[in-house]
């Protein structure tokens, strides 16, 4: 099922750019763009909305305020926030009226695309009817929004590689999975570096490992996303 988002930004240039980045992301399409906070709160009462991508920063008011009021009415579209704002004063109200992640700028479209994947595992994770089986599987759901911690990362690897590497096979075609090579071309790190970031993936339960055969020779190992969702 497609995922609808609602893109609020009163920069009409960001505004622009985050919508043709959603629209770039399997399973996702834009159901709006707004620039205001007021605005925000038309549409999503008026409905057709999953997701809202929202700047904190409105003219008219803050987004958590806007946060707020959804709660308000009764409407529990998620909302992800897309802001400078760092204070942690901030973040904690943000996590306190309910948003799902957090989303610092400026940011990158991998970046991007890799919320937006780990919120639809998450959203289809979540959605299934019946109970959890276990505390194990409610922390397996809350762990798809979570990235890696750069902080664990083994020495010599880079936060901003690994993300360049988890966009790149979040994007691999569906079915077809990501080879070091591919990767290295895609992010422009050597192959032995992306084979090193892919194999990291694996070991952590970030992706799936699956040999591919060709026409002759050894068959070559490739990288898949976990528990890939299908766009329909």
């Amino acid at each position: 099922m497609t995922i609808r988002v609602l893109v609020v930004e009163d920069d009409p240039v960001a505004a622009e750019a985050h919508r043709t980045y959603v629209e770039r992301v399997a399973g996702f399409e834009v159901a709006g763009v707004v620039h205001s906070g007021a605005a925000a709160l038309r549409a999503c009462e008026r409905g057709g909305v999953d997701v809202v991508l929202l700047d904190l920063y409105l003219p008219d008011t803050h987004g958590l305020r806007v946060c707020r009021a959804l709660r308000a009415a009764g409407n529990d579209v998620d909302v992800i926030a897309v802001t400078s704002a760092r204070d942690l004063a901030v973040v904690r109200a943000a996590v306190s009226v309910g948003v799902v992640q957090y989303l610092l700028k400026p940011f990158t479209f991998a970046s991007l695309r890799d919320r937006l994947d780990r919120y639809a595992r998450f959203r289809e994770q979540a959605g299934r009817p019946g109970e959890a089986a276990g505390q194990a599987e409610v922390d397996g759901m809350l762990a798809t929004l979570r990235t890696p911690a750069r902080r664990s990362l083994p020495k010599g690897m880079s936060g901003e590689t690994l993300q360049a590497i988890t966009g790149a096979l979040a994007a691999s075609p569906e079915g077809e999975g990501l080879s070091a090579a591919a990767a290295a071309d895609l992010t422009g790190v050597s192959r032995v570096t992306a084979r090193r970031y892919l194999e990291y993936l694996a070991e952590n339960g970030l992706a799936r490992r699956r040999p591919h055969y060709g026409q002759v020779g050894r068959p070559e190992v490739r990288f898949h996303p976990p528990e890939r969702r299908s766009a329909r």
